[in-house]
């Protein structure tokens, strides 16, 4: 009798155990599929925007940043440098206020201020922007554009470059 009590604990432990492995592969398998959808939602919604003609002209006309090594006007210099300022200000300010909001024990300084920095910071990017003309936004967006639609589309990219570009004047008429 004592033989059979101590066999039943081990063959309840090892039901148990096999029951918990088994629950753990079907959780990953869960995983894994519901990844494999999210990579799959991904993977249309890339080839989606592919189709448009923004996308498809920035695949097609093998886009790079040549436009940075030509010769930069005043004020492309000047909009650049503003650009990098307020990327590098951006952080160290957020210290600043916070530290002084610290020092004067006074919460709302550090409340207000972090958003008033990174509005300010904004604002110096965007006159940046526009001092630099849209000849650079335009060259980064095609080369961005280029380069995460290849690497999420992989080898079916080249499916998309061969496929016939829709005349935009039949679209309006239908």
């Amino acid at each position: 009798m004592q033989g059979a009590q101590k066999a039943e604990p081990r063959g309840v432990y090892r039901h148990t155990l096999s029951g918990a492995v088994c629950s753990a592969t079907q959780q990953l398998s869960v995983f894994q599929q519901s990844a494999g959808n999210i990579l799959s939602i991904i993977k249309k919604a890339a080839l989606y925007f592919a189709r448009k003609e923004f996308c498809r002209n920035a695949i097609n006309a093998h886009h790079d940043l040549t436009v940075l090594r030509q010769k930069h006007t005043i004020p492309e210099i000047i909009g650049i440098i503003l650009i990098v300022i307020s990327i590098i200000m951006v952080i160290p300010s957020f210290f600043v206020v916070g530290l002084i909001a610290a020092d004067l024990k006074k919460p709302m300084v550090g409340i207000i201020g972090i958003p008033v920095v990174y509005g300010i910071s904004w604002l110096i990017t965007m006159l940046g922007m526009y001092l630099a003309g849209p000849r650079y936004a335009k060259a980064l967006g095609r080369w961005v554009t280029k380069v995460v639609l290849e690497k999420i589309l992989g080898d079916e990219i080249n499916a998309v470059r061969l496929m016939p570009m829709k005349n935009s004047e039949n679209d309006i008429n239908k």
